[in-house]
């Protein structure tokens, strides 16, 4: 699926389209409707970056035991544990 957003909204927003794809990333984020990887990837960066920029505006990452169990398992898959 695909969202047009009219040169009409982005010029009274004063935002590009990058812009525009940050700020509804970090809002879905932000309400747990997407995971950080998802969220990155809306946003077009990198999972680090969008991560930095969680943090300049005080947004804390999501992280459970669930991430955590995951984490652990890939480390595995790749022989890092």
């Amino acid at each position: 699926m695909s969202v047009i957003v009219s040169d009409e909204i982005l010029t009274a927003t004063h935002m590009t389209e990058a812009e525009m794809c940050q700020e509804i990333a970090v809002m879905l984020f932000q309400q747990e409707k997407l995971t950080l990887a998802q969220a990155s990837r809306f946003a077009q960066m990198h999972r680090v970056a969008f991560q930095h920029l969680l943090a300049s505006r005080h947004i804390p990452v999501h992280y459970g035991v669930e991430d955590f169990e995951q984490d652990i398992q890939n480390l595995r898959e790749m022989g890092r544990l």
